[in-house]
């Protein structure tokens, strides 16, 4: 594997940090700390700023919106980031794999089923800051240590109007902790061989507050390879990453907040084989402030630079996977900035009370794809070496009228309009005789209006009724244009002539809680996803062997219900139950017949949770989590069919003394056995795992 992490990164990581020692406010853009913690008190449900861009409390919101607190964050037994989203049922990532083992280019998050892929339909935040790849649109879940996240915001649907392209099928928020004097820190080992590290430090000077964490995990990993298909090649998928985040915030008056924040991420990934590899370098720098302005009015703003690298090694496998040789050596390096202005108006009465806000927000992204080819069969006419990128530009302008008519009823309507444009994009092929074929791509240039509405309804304080109305759009990543990828033996091609997704939607919800305790929630929900670009079979295998290609179909509709039911059975014991049902199905292939009537592939029909969680600090801290996935299919033409399965995790704590507290984890409790993946070769998902050790907490 190329790259290894050591000492010397670790060195590059710690003096980059000194020398950024300041470092982003918590949620500084979106939610200011003095504000946030002030609705936080006044409100019990807490305030939210990821459905309206403007913190609000959560009864108050005509969104759907599940929240995870900080409590909820450190009991869950999982343990990624992207296994603890994978508990709400709504939210799944492409293939069912763990970050664990997944290829991390492979980590596309997606709601209620729309569009799932290895390319994210979600826009994922971290304090307003986005943390999709700018490359490829998957997410780098390793670089998002929960350690430092105090709650996570899911608002499904259409979210385009708010916050353009990435947002398709809704966003996902991470909010990071308040600079409150603290130290805290973690210690497991266990199964696999893994050890992981984690450890945070926090103070606040009153004008200024700085936070630094970091987190360090490595594994063993497992055999990837269904057992029945393993050859002589395979062996466990081990993996390592280092993380190292700074924050700091200042408040030089009453009503103005600047803050920082430097992330660094590196990570090293085995596959299963020895040419199976990939590894990650990312660096980011984000600015904002916030100034309040007179009658509760504010105005924010928000810049972020990033800078990445990643490294792929793939494989050609022999039959029976006997022997394998290097096939391709990809190089990804991509940039991106950014920046958002927000403003928010003060209240303003007519016929009601009226908040509004407007904003705009542009982004830079450039990359290329570098391989160098290694062909099974040398010849003059073979392919050795193949460059693709290109630049893109995306920016968009929108305003929301937050409409409180009375205490009963809150309305809501955005309008966004978005503009992108792909430019400098080009294709270079290098054959072994030294010829060099080289394309330009003519820059294209598109518009997108993006409107949504929404109301909430409270006739009576135990009852709430939701309603969106919206339309989204996704421009396609430099990744689907430029670059090819493979996943097993399967290689699918890029195609630089993807046109955009467009998103038709509604949602209409209720919550009920009858009783101090019990709340129950079921929100329906409709989508029409014009031009999806789907991985399509190919009838014969493109010269370089690919069997797939990148393409937009005609459009597929996905609908279903999503419901849940909490009840606090006692002080200390609460259940959670939770199912989603989201029915995929191609209505239009787009000039590919064969593809009508099938499910999009990674898209189970039905996904279920169950949670039950003991929690007396005096006496022991305990949670029973039990996942359930429906049957899925691996392709576009649902011939590979990934079975459902059903997952137990368990995890237990007890304060020792002081502070410390000792805690043990078991995930895939009975060692159930899965499918992740069928592209050419059966791979399989986490077997059990268990973990113990210590950690230190401020929280009992």
């Amino acid at each position: 594997m190329r790259g290894k992490l050591g000492l010397g990164v670790l060195d590059r990581l710690l003096a980059c940090g000194v020398l950024c020692s300041l470092a982003h406010a918590a949620s500084a853009l979106f939610d200011p700390p003095s504000q946030a913690h002030a609705q936080d008190v006044a409100d019990p449900y807490g305030a939210v700023a990821t459905a309206t861009r403007v913190p609000r409390p959560l009864r108050d919101v005509p969104a759907t919106v599940t929240v995870l607190q900080r409590t909820e964050i450190d009991q869950n037994p999982t343990l990624g980031t992207d296994t603890l989203l994978r508990s709400v049922p709504s939210v799944a990532t492409f293939r069912r794999s763990t970050s664990l083992t997944a290829d991390p280019s492979s980590q596309g998050l997606n709601l209620r089923g729309v569009g799932p892929s290895g390319v994210s339909r979600t826009l994922v935040l971290v304090d307003g800051v986005p943390a999709n790849d700018p490359f490829a649109g998957s997410i780098y879940w390793r670089a998002l240590p929960r350690i430092g996240i105090e709650r996570v915001e899911i608002v499904p649907g259409g979210g385009s109007a708010l916050y353009g392209s990435a947002a398709l099928a809704g966003v996902v928020q991470l909010f990071s902790r308040p600079l409150t004097p603290s130290i805290e820190a973690d210690a497991s080992y266990g199964s696999l061989y893994t050890l992981q590290l984690d450890a945070r430090g926090a103070y606040d000077w009153r004008k200024v507050g700085a936070s630094v964490e970091g987190e360090y995990l490595r594994s063993d990993g497992f055999r990837v390879v269904a057992a029945d298909q393993a050859g002589p090649i395979d062996r466990p998928a081990g993996s390592q990453h280092l993380t190292l985040n700074t924050r700091s915030v200042a408040r030089p008056t009453k009503d103005l907040t600047l803050g920082a924040a430097l992330r660094l991420f590196g990570q090293e990934q085995n596959g299963g084989t020895h040419y199976t590899t990939s590894a990650v370098r990312s660096g980011l720098l984000s600015l904002d402030g916030a100034l309040a302005l007179d009658r509760q009015a504010s105005l924010s703003l928000s810049l972020f630079g990033r800078v990445q690298r990643f490294e792929q090694d793939r494989a050609r496998v022999a039959m029976g996977r006997v022997s394998e040789t290097l096939a391709a050596r990809q190089d990804v390096p991509a940039q991106d900035q950014g920046g958002s202005l927000l403003y928010t108006s003060p209240a303003l009465a007519l016929a009601g009370r009226h908040v509004v806000s407007s904003g705009v927000d542009v982004r830079r992204v450039a990359g290329e794809s570098r391989e160098q080819l290694f062909p099974a069969m040398p010849s003059a006419q073979a392919l050795e070496s193949r460059t693709a990128g290109g630049e893109q530009i995306l920016a968009g302008a929108f305003v929301q009228d937050l409409y409180s008519v009375s205490s009963k009823v809150e309305l809501s309507a955005a309008l966004r309009g978005d503009f992108w444009r792909n430019r400098e994009g080009s294709s270079e092929l290098g054959f072994a005789s030294g010829e060099q074929q080289r394309t330009q791509y003519d820059a294209r240039s598109a518009y997108a209006l993006s409107p949504r509405v929404g109301a909430l309804v409270r006739p009576v304080a135990m009852l709430a009724l939701r309603a969106s109305l919206y339309r989204a759009f996704r421009a396609p990543t430099l990744n689907e244009l430029y670059r090819p990828f493979q996943v097993g033996t399967v290689l699918t091609a890029a195609n630089a002539a993807l046109g955009p997704e467009l998103l038709h939607g509604f949602e209409a919800g209720v919550e009920l809680a009858p009783l101090d305790g019990l709340v129950l929630r079921a929100t329906g929900f409709w989508n029409r996803l014009d031009s999806p670009v789907s991985n399509v079979t190919l009838q014969t295998p493109l010269p370089d062997g690919a069997q797939r290609m990148r393409g937009n179909l005609g459009f597929a509709v996905v609908r279903g219900v999503e419901t849940s039911i909490e009840h606090r059975l006692a002080p200390a014991l609460t259940t959670l139950v939770a199912y989603t049902l989201a029915a995929s199905e191609v209505r239009d292939g787009g000039g590919v017949p064969n593809l009508h009537g099938k499910r999009l592939p990674q898209d189970p029909v039905h996904r279920a949770s169950f949670l039950l969680l003991f929690d007396k600090p005096v006496w022991f801290t305990a949670s029973l989590q039990v996942r359930v996935l429906g049957k899925q299919y691996e392709d576009d033409l649902n011939t590979l069919e990934l079975k459902p399965y059903a997952l137990i995790d368990l995890a237990a704590r007890r304060r020792l003394f002081w502070k410390l507290s000792v805690f043990g984890v078991v995930e895939n409790l009975l060692d159930a056995t899965y499918l992740v993946g069928r592209a050419g070769v059966d791979t399989v998902g986490q077997p059990l795992v268990a973990r113990a050790g210590l950690m230190i907490r401020d929280r009992p």
